[in-house]
């Protein structure tokens, strides 16, 4: 019943949070896409919701009492929304996540991780930063751990430390009962099974709140995104009750089929060569038809891709557009992104033929797996100059169909502008796209916001006129209001211009 309290992105976000010791970091992977996809993304309805007032009942008394909705949830739900809390806080207004706080403090028995990690958060905040986070009683035995580590002789080690235990093992298992242990030469250490009984109480919540079948869906999207981020998670802290161990991780290539690997060996050995290649040589790649698009990017990395010499470009684009059939969109769009995205992105002069050449025939037999995993993480790039803004023009001008501008044009509002973006923005008004009045009063809007940050830009008076003279049919009274504020702050050699031709625009 919990689900319908939620908009449609906080209940990705619940059921992240609910999906076991790492839900904290698949709740920031979760909100890092709906950040990319929407700019104005935000977390405050979420924790509003999450504050508000909920009628329940516990299973041992039948009176009905008020809590705030957080209350209801489970410890490890509370343990992965603080830990999630904790890494976004800086863009959280501080008197919302103290007003979560506030009601997590509603609940009279709290489990001590949740309390460590609410004193953490509000250390963090600058409230109660004197207050210890552990226990008097967790103090008492931290100090006497410190103490008979420092009285501790070097031949007796760990061993002395841990009750005299000396079992020697030196590989992680997994007990048959699902309770992860750890042996280790001299030592014996069994993790605490609280972890294990809150992750099977959150899927048994899970089960009663939602309907299985969105559930399913849900998750599938979450593990597709866990693996491409994971890199980026490691470095956060964990804050579970208790580390899970692993076992050793397995090289990235045991997840190849063996025939892959074959393939993906002799294609290595092609790169580092200098020979002419022939149509077998060719025929290699079609190993890329068999792989997924978790096992294309591991291919990607194991022939180092990203750095592969840009004289190589040609042959290698001239192979994969050979290939019958075409490739998913998946499989294509991650091994643009491993071939072209850091080379392009590191670009410091206009691009090389080579790399002109091969971006421009990818383009045009595969525009949308470029659009999507090359010309948008380019674009989100902060520091881009006229190099990138030269070869995405080009794209734009050579490559790309009507509808795949209007798809560009639309990642632009996602992106801060910067006078590379406007130029891209420019190239793509002045091909005349046909748009819609919905997308053009986005535009309206988006210049109206941005033209403050540039009151000196010639490129930005540049795409303002091409606004005013090829879309005049699409121009309201309420755009022609805010277009004319626009054009007030104007400092340029075009401000005359630019207010003749909004005089011209004759409403209907």
């Amino acid at each position: 019943m919990f689900e319908d309290c939620f908009d449609s992105r906080s209940k990705l976000l619940v059921r992240s949070l609910l999906s076991g010791v790492s839900g904290a970091h698949r709740a920031l992977t979760v909100y890092q896409k709906q950040r990319r996809t929407d700019r104005e993304a935000s977390l405050l309805g979420f924790i509003e919701t999450l504050c508000r007032d909920q009628v329940s009942s516990s299973e041992s008394d039948t009176k009905l009492t008020v809590k705030p909705l957080v209350c209801l949830f489970p410890a490890l739900f509370k343990q992965n929304l603080l830990s999630f809390i904790h890494l976004v806080h800086s863009v959280l207004p501080r008197a919302t996540v103290i007003h979560l706080l506030e009601c997590l403090h509603l609940e009279p028995q709290q489990n001590s991780w949740v309390t460590a990690l609410i004193k953490q958060l509000e250390r963090n905040l600058g409230i109660n930063s004197n207050e210890p986070l552990c226990s008097p009683q967790c103090s008492q035995r931290l100090t006497e751990l410190l103490q008979r580590l420092r009285g501790a002789g070097e031949t007796s080690g760990w061993a002395e430390l841990f009750n005299g235990q000396t079992e020697t093992c030196q590989r992680v298992s997994v007990a048959s009962d699902g309770r992860t242990q750890m042996k280790r030469k001299g030592s014996f250490v069994s993790v605490d099974s609280e972890g294990d009984e809150m992750e099977q109480q959150s899927k048994r919540m899970k089960m009663g709140f939602f309907n299985s079948e969105d559930h399913d869906a849900e998750e599938k999207e979450l593990n597709a995104s866990e693996e491409e981020t994971s890199h980026r998670l490691e470095a956060f802290p964990h804050n579970g009750p208790a580390e899970e161990l692993q076992p050793a991780p397995k090289s990235l290539c045991d997840v190849l089929p063996e025939h892959v690997k074959v393939s993906g060996l002799q294609i290595k050995e092609l790169l580092e060569s200098q020979a002419e290649w022939d149509q077998s040589a060719t025929e290699l790649f079609r190993v890329l038809n068999d792989c997924d698009a978790t096992q294309v990017e591991v291919l990607c990395s194991m022939l180092g891709l990203p750095d592969l010499p840009e004289h190589m470009l040609p042959k290698l684009c001239n192979s994969v557009l050979a290939l019958s059939p075409d490739l998913s969109y998946s499989t294509a769009a991650k091994l643009f992104k491993s071939l072209l995205q850091k080379k392009i992105v590191s670009l410091s002069e206009p691009a090389s033929r080579c790399l002109l050449t091969s971006v421009t025939s990818l383009c045009s037999r595969y525009p949308r797996p470029i659009c999507h995993a090359v010309i948008e993480p380019v674009l989100d790039e902060h520091n881009i100059g006229s190099p990138q803004a030269e070869l995405l023009n080009r794209l734009i001008e050579d490559c790309l169909g009507h509808h795949y501008r209007l798809l560009v044009l639309q990642m632009t509002f996602r992106v801060v502008w910067s006078e590379a973006v406007l130029s891209i923005i420019h190239r793509l008004l002045d091909s005349k796209p046909d748009l819609s009045e919905e997308l053009f009063s986005h535009l309206t809007e988006k210049l109206t916001s941005q033209a403050p940050q540039f009151t000196k830009s010639v490129m930005f008076a540049k795409m303002m006129l091409t606004v005013l003279t090829k879309y005049t049919t699409l121009v309201t009274a309420a755009h022609k209001h805010a277009l004319s504020g626009c054009l007030t702050l104007n400092e340029t050699f075009l401000k005359k211009s630019l207010q003749a031709a909004l005089k011209r625009i004759t409403l209907p």
